[in-house]
């Protein structure tokens, strides 16, 4: 197992999951916020996922009011969003800090790994790290890089 599969964060209900529930899937972890002009982006991500969770593809969605206080409300406003609004049907986790030193380790790990532009840190709100299937961290995109600009690289990771 991968260091990312030993990792674990609760869903937006309260539960807690652990990463190793997504094993041998190609994973999207996405920082998101439903007060964003990147906030649209929820409906590319969700087609996407519509149509290749059958091929093995998910996103796990990661609430983070860290990027001009985009992300203000509860668990219940974030489920509204998401939920209601962009009828997203993939994993939503409670929000985290992606930055600083209340860290949550999913991200920790992840910016280690794949550090970007700005070396150790987070951007922005729906910056984007897709994960193999063997649980190593493959590649990250850009908060402004849209879901529809992604779907080669998922394609080409999925091998289908």
């Amino acid at each position: 197992m991968t260091a990312f599969y030993e990792l674990s964060a609760t869903s937006l209900d309260g539960q807690s999951i652990s990463m190793r529930d997504y094993a041998g899937k190609l994973i999207l972890v996405v920082n998101t916020a439903s007060h964003c002009g990147f906030t649209p982006q929820y409906a590319g991500l969700e087609a996407l996922y519509q149509k290749y969770a059958d091929q093995g593809l998910v996103v796990l969605g990661f609430p983070c009011n860290q990027f001009g206080k985009q992300e203000p409300g509860g668990a219940d406003e974030i489920a509204q969003t998401c939920y209601v609004n962009y009828g997203v049907s993939f994993p939503m986790f409670e929000k985290v800090e992606v930055n600083g030193s209340a860290t949550h380790p999913i991200f920790s790990y992840l910016k280690h790994a794949l550090p970007g532009v700005l070396g150790g840190r987070i951007k922005w709100n729906f910056t984007k790290f897709l994960i193999g299937r063997d649980g190593k961290p493959l590649k990250r995109f850009a908060p402004m890089s849209t879901p529809a600009n992604m779907e080669a690289t998922l394609v080409a990771a999925l091998k289908i």
